[in-house]
């Protein structure tokens, strides 16, 4: 996405990403004469040829003729029909989705062809040590950093995950064919699976028809981690590692990872009632699930790979017990067997030390995974309520048999489980007791369910297999690796019958709890590799597969919970007025604080097993029990948002501990893993001024600084939110307000000795904090990011960056470079103070100028509301969440994403740049323009922020918005257009006076012909847009013109490259 990610159009070889773009627009083309005949084609190209004939003279600076083809245009479009704007609008919403394909495609090749790639570990660490840093300094650092991309389900990707996958395999099919060894026939194959997926494509339904669920939202990220990260992973950290051997000698140790992974899908409840505590617990145990699921695929490969004998002593001794153990369990199992085979489905089959059958993907080196052009796993079917398989050690699956099909209880069927054929053709049959009234068909069933099951064919299979421990050649590595699988199957059912509510008493020696269980024989394996000459192996798969465990864990991703900060008043209201104590959110702060801080220091339970509350209350005291009984092995921060003060953070921790003491009570034993981290978002400009004085507050609590330095190491963490301080104040504003914020933070953390995480809330969009990685990190203030870095991925940000292996590889190096250049080489600071006051006084107008306009003129919010299909964008299904916090019309109540997504669908982008140019000209006005170009060549801060208003400044497209404004704006509202319109001019005018370009995007030209190539598609969608959102005003309930109409916000988002 080329507004927001890294290497913005940087080197792209046009001539061949015009060749892309015009292989793929004529297969379109090919489709469309197929489906909807010349005629309309002739149409469509037609309404190119306008638009880019009028884009061309606007470029040559005929402005006049321009606007006579535009109206030309706007007129032909009127006067379609219904049927016709819909499918135009089709068209052009494919073409510029097939165009950006191209454009991510060429990142990645140019990435993999360039010899030294910029911000790569291999360049930023040569940097580095050329600079002076000790090869030593260097090695910890990044041994030590910590990294966690938080991946988030805020309602901004638009498209269905159907059309996502589809995407992918264009991607994949466009890097097969830049192979130089394709012969005539391959290319002719390759062009005719591109035919059919384009195909496929254009005849899916473009549009959700249902709002996904938290679970769905999960489920999707979850997809991303077996889609492309699972993949890109190792590779990025070989990338670390190999980069680490060259320029400081030592590799990065396998269990250290510089960057992880955290969710909000499904934890995020924040203005979402549709997150509650069953959801939290079940997006857990899902992703619990999947990782097992994951790893039982890594492990079956592996055993086939590891077929040597030579190994260590103390390897050979662990399979030796297991093979012991094994066959006592088998003996056991027979003599048991032969009084009662009819309940032998409570008996797991151990998996075969020996693997029968190859596994999927064995036969492919680990290094190619990352370009293959089809997954070599079958795509993951996650377990659901509705049909839940039920994955049995034995690689068999029991379905909950449809209704329609009384006669009998269970289906029996083969699983797709994890490929292994050895495992997946013993069925074990379901308990059915004998009775007199068994009928001889059912007897006939149950004996060849028997017949087939692992017990009845025992006899048979010693006649083909000896037993294991007649077989001393079998290779240790094998039988442990074995005894891992059997284990991890185990876990997997029993995470199954978790998930399915359903009574679960397993050994815990029989599954696995932590990620360090499972790392134990995994480094076992590796060592006695290693000390038998045979490193290279222990470094290839089974490198990778350690690699991942130290990264993903047991759980995937840890989950944070998010709620808002007057819940959880509202909840400690209702147990103080319970026990006649008085109304908690009545008091002041300081009593506030006296109460929670005695309470936190005793040891009883606050809340009474015997309250009754409301059904709002009851939902947070429900989801403090979920935390409680998941702990911090599964889940990751409890995030505070609208947090202002001291006791919204005790508040919580107060929640906390009575959960877990009231849990650990009914368990008999301390509850799993340790309390979650307490983390305070500052969001409004009123909180983040006060957010150095709330983190004082807090650590000067000796009870709190004690319980920070005991339970969390020492190290607070505190989240700023950049998308509604910019919806607050205005993104310059707000930019320097957490510029501001953090430095306050930090000075009061190091204050009291306490380490601080910073976790940024940033959005997708410039408007909400978006902008490309390394530019952020890059500039924030010196001594924030020591190290450590917490940061949000949302909406449509998650599949650019990292929907392929090859683009997550790439990121993630950007994210682990940023970091440590921060850290090592922090930037620079102001360098006078008198520039700390230009700011000032930029901000202090800039702000003004804003909530003048947003929150003060009385006729913005229905100017905003005729002039954007913000009404409309309900009807997207884009997200489980309400667009509003509380139901009220004002702009105030109006969620940041709804607010950037509505003005970027009609490319005037206002919450990006309202304010900047008054701002910037005002001091200007008073002499300050040499300073402000001193400032933006040496002040980083200054410098990335008015690049990214250049940068939507770009995008910005005066005649489209003009258009919404004098078709679907009041006469009597097209004046305050106007006024901003002049305001977006006067933005342009002094941002191109400081910075010294010539014209917006100077500095990236790139980036100003990808925008351009994509106008003869973009400008005809908006123009039909605003057509559409004329008729529909008038006929609300033609579901037709609805469809047109998200059909075109579907375009407009994917030719703007963001949403929201």
């Amino acid at each position: 996405m080329t507004d927001i990610t890294d290497d913005i159009a940087e080197g792209i070889s046009f001539q061949s990403f015009e060749d892309d773009c015009k292989l793929l627009g004529n297969m379109l083309n090919d489709v469309l004469q197929r489906e909807v005949g010349g005629r309309f084609t002739e149409k469509v190209e037609r309404t190119k040829i306008l638009a880019q004939s009028a884009c061309n003279l606007r470029a040559s600076g005929m402005e006049g003729t321009a606007e006579l083809l535009e109206k030309q245009l706007a007129s032909e479009l009127s006067k379609m029909t219904l049927e016709e704007a819909l499918t135009l609008a089709r068209v052009f919403s494919h073409y510029l989705s097939l165009m950006g394909i191209a454009e991510t495609h060429h990142r990645v090749r140019k990435a993999r062809n360039v010899a030294h790639l910029s911000k790569s570990c291999d360049d930023t660490f040569n940097q580095l040590v050329q600079g002076g840093v000790s090869p030593e300094e260097l090695y910890n650092t990044v041994c030590k950093q910590e990294v966690e991309i938080v991946l988030t389900a805020h309602p901004t990707q638009i498209n269905r995950r159907t059309l996502q996958y589809k995407h992918i395999r264009i991607a994949h099919l466009l890097e097969y064919n830049d192979r130089a060894d394709l012969g005539p026939e391959d290319r002719d194959m390759l062009i005719e699976d591109l035919v059919r997926e384009i195909t496929s494509i254009w005849q899916t339904d473009e549009l959700r028809r249902h709002k996904p669920t938290p679970v769905d939202e999960a489920r999707a990220g979850l997809h991303i981690v077996e889609q492309s990260l699972w993949k890109a992973v190792p590779h990025y950290l070989r990338r670390v590692s190999n980069a680490l051997k060259k320029h400081t000698g030592q590799s990065l140790p396998l269990t250290c990872t510089p960057i992880k992974f955290g969710s909000w899908m499904g934890g995020d409840r924040d203005g979402n009632p549709n997150v509650t505590a069953k959801v939290t617990k079940d997006v857990s145990l899902l992703s619990r699930w999947m990782a097992i699921d994951l790893y039982i695929r890594e492990v079956d490969n592996l055993r086939f790979e590891l077929s040597m004998n030579q190994c260590s002593d103390k390897l050979s001794r662990l399979a030796h017990e297991i093979l012991e153990k094994e066959t006592s369990s088998e003996d056991r199992h027979e003599s048991w067997n032969q009084q009662n085979w009819s309940h032998s489905k409570h008996h797991g089959h151990s998996a075969s030390a020996l693997p029968t059958q190859l596994p999927d993907g064995a036969d492919i080196p680990s290094c190619t995974e990352c370009t293959e052009v089809e997954s070599h796993y079958p795509r993951l079917d996650l377990p659901g309520r509705e049909h839940l398989q039920f994955n049995h050690e034995d690689g068999q699956s029991y379905s909950k048999l449809n209704s329609s099909s009384p006669d009998s209880n269970r289906n029996i069927h083969k699983s797709r489980g994890n490929g292994n054929g050895a495992n997946s053709s013993n069925v074990q049959p379901p308990s059915t007791p004998r009775s007199a009234s068994f009928t001889s068909s059912q007897l006939l069933i149950q004996r060849k369910a028997f017949a087939e099951s692992h017990v009845g064919r025992t006899s048979f299979q010693k006649l083909l297999e000896p037993s294991l421990t007649q077989r001393p050649g079998i290779p240790s590595y094998r039988v442990v690796l074995g005894d891992v699988k059997e284990k991890l199957m185990k876990t997997r059912r029993r995470l199954e019958l978790l998930l399915e509510d359903l009574p679960c008493e397993q050994d815990p020696c029989d599954y696995y709890e932590t990620s360090a269980q499972l790392l134990d024989p995994l480094l076992l394996c590796h060592e006695s590799l290693h000390s038998c000459g045979s490193g290279v192996l222990a470094d290839g798969r089974l490198a990778d597969l350690i690699r991942r465990v130290a990264t993903f864990g047991i759980v995937l991703m840890k989950l944070d919970l998010r709620q808002e900060s007057g819940r959880h008043a509202e909840t400690i209201d209702a147990i103080t007025n319970y026990l006649d104590m008085g109304t908690y959110s009545e008091w002041d702060e300081e009593k506030k604080l006296e109460f929670l801080t005695r309470e936190l220091k005793g040891k009883r339970p606050l809340v009474p097993p015997t309250i009754e509350v409301a059904p709002d209350v009851k939902e947070v005291l429900d989801t403090f029990r979920v935390a409680a009984e998941l702990g911090s092995d599964s889940l990751g921060a409890y995030v505070i948002s609208m947090a202002s003060n001291a006791s919204d953070v005790l508040a919580v921790e107060l929640l906390q501990k009575d959960a877990r003491l009231a849990v650990a009570g009914e368990l008999g034993r301390p509850c799993p893993g340790g309390t979650l981290r307490v983390v305070p978002l500052f969001e409004t400009v009123k909180d983040l001024r006060g957010a150095g004085s709330v983190i004082r507050k807090l650590l000067s609590i000796d009870w709190y600084r004690e319980h920070i330095i005991k339970y969390h190491s020492g190290h607070q963490e505190v989240m700023v939110g950049y998308s509604d301080s910019g919806k607050d104040a205005g993104r310059f504003t707000a930019a320097w307000e957490l510029y501001k914020a953090q430095e306050d933070v930090v000075a009061a953390c190091n204050e009291y000795g306490i380490k601080v995480t910073l976790f940024h809330g940033r959005g997708g969009s410039i408007g909400r904090g978006g902008g490309p990685t390394y530019l952020a990190i890059q500039s924030q203030p010196p001594g924030s990011v020591m190290g450590t870095l917490r940061s949000t991925e949302q909406g449509e940000m998650v599949q650019a960056k990292f929907g392929l292996p090859q683009t997550a590889i790439r990121q993630l190096e950007i994210y682990t470079t940023a970091v440590l250049l921060a850290t090592l080489r922090p930037p620079q600071p102001p360098r006078e103070e008198k520039w700390r006051n230009v700011m000032e006084e930029i901000s202090k107008i800039s702000c003004h100028t804003y909530r003048s306009t947003v929150y003060e003129n009385p006729e913005f919010i229905t100017y905003f509301q005729e002039a954007t299909p913000q009404a409309e964008l309900g009807f997207l299904n884009i997200g489980s969440r309400p667009t509003r916090r509380k139901s009220s019309v004002g702009i105030g109540h109006l969620r940041a994403i709804p607010w950037i997504f509505a003005w970027t669908q009609t490319r005037f982008v206002l919450p990006a740049w309202l304010g900047v140019g008054a701002g910037l000209k005002g001091v200007c006005e008073k002499g300050h323009t040499e300073d402000l170009r001193a400032m933006y060549e040496d002040w980083p801060f200054f410098q990335s922020t008015l690049d990214l208003i250049e940068m939507v400044l770009g995008k910005a497209d005066i005649p489209i918005a003009k258009h919404y404004n004098d078709v679907l704006v009041s006469e009597s509202r097209r004046g305050l257009g106007a006024e901003l319109m002049k305001e977006l001019l006067t933005t342009e005018d002094f941002v191109l006076v400081v910075t010294g370009h010539e014209k917006l995007s100077d500095n990236n030209r790139s980036l100003r012909r990808l925008i351009e190539s994509r106008l003869p598609f973009l400008n005809p969608l908006n123009m039909l847009q605003v057509e559409i959102l004329r008729r529909l005003r008038r006929d609300v309930d033609n579901t037709k013109l609805r469809d047109a109409l998200l059909i075109t916000i579907n375009g407009i988002a994917a030719g703007m490259r963001n949403t929201g």
